[in-house]
């Protein structure tokens, strides 16, 4: 049995108005796609937004009805009044300068140590060989454990505060960026050596490519740990910063201060990790094209 071409549910028409009609539907499917993409994103957010809020709810009922005194948990109203004042006289803006210095600082320095370090014994398997072992049982010893000796030497000044935080960066990012090198397929390091690279042409279009993934978690994780280890040395000893604030909020007796000072804490720690998610999938958009 046979159909004829003119069946147009068989042969569907090749007219000038089929072709509009399958790109609305193309274009109508796409649009529908994108919604639905949109839609989930916006669900996961909600999700993530139950926990906090029913915390607020608690935290607000909880002082509006003193189930807790005053001068030991605060009313969001008088945290949030804190943190207008503190931003109005400029204490914020200066204690976070201080820390954000010496969170640079330290990431430069305790970076670049980690950096050498990882590239280091990652290229090298005798110095690996010499260097490990010690970095390992180095690498154990908490930021508290190194305090007392970096007091005996550094002081209790500035020199406490960036050796500590570049402790604190040195172990991620030779961790990550030892295991970005380790993982390095081998036919990529054999089709270099066939082309005859040099060593800065191995490191630019092998190495630091196959082991880009594994750096950035190397620098995402050290920023982390640079924050939460400033935190610290400045609530142990310092004359400025977040970590002052919360100490100084203590001294007075003002628990909205102590709060607000954890609260911007959380903040800039949250706001830290979404832009270097954002340089990471900027820088890292290539990876996505080829795959």
């Amino acid at each position: 049995m046979s159909a004829s071409t003119d069946d147009a549910s068989v042969f569907p028409p090749r007219g000038r108005g089929a072709l509009p009609q399958l790109q609305l539907g193309a274009l109508f499917d796409l649009a529908r796609a994108g919604i639905g993409a949109v839609a989930r994103r916006v669900g996961r957010a909600a999700c993530g937004l139950i926990l906090p809020a029913f915390v607020l709810a608690v935290w607000w009922s909880a002082a509006a009805r003193r189930w807790v005194p005053e001068q030991l948990l605060p009313a969001p109203a008088s945290v949030w009044q804190s943190l207008r004042e503190l931003w109005a006289a400029g204490d914020l803006q200066s204690h976070l300068g201080f820390s954000a210095s010496r969170v640079a600082w330290s990431l430069a320095i305790g970076g670049s140590v980690g950096l050498l370090l990882g590239f280091g014994m990652g290229l090298s398997r005798t110095l690996r060989a010499y260097l490990y072992p010690s970095f390992n049982v180095a690498a154990q010893f908490p930021v508290l454990g190194w305090v007392p000796l970096l007091i005996i030497f550094a002081g209790i000044d500035e020199g406490l505060k960036i050796s500590a935080i570049s402790i604190a960066v040195v172990v991620p990012v030779t961790i990550n960026t030892l295991k970005g090198i380790a993982n390095i397929p081998p036919h990529l390091l054999e089709v270099s050596r066939v082309y005859r690279f040099s060593l800065a042409q191995v490191l630019w279009r092998v190495v630091l490519p196959a082991a880009a993934p594994s750096l950035f978690t190397g620098l995402r994780q050290a920023v982390m740990q640079a924050w939460l280890a400033l935190v610290f040395v400045e609530l142990l000893a310092s004359s400025e910063g977040i970590g002052y604030l919360i100490v100084w909020g203590r001294q007075l007796s003002q628990p909205d201060l102590v709060v607000a000072g954890m609260v911007v804490i959380g903040a800039v720690g949250v706001l830290l990790d979404l832009a270097l998610r954002w340089l990471e999938s900027r820088v890292q958009r290539w990876r996505r094209a080829a795959f």
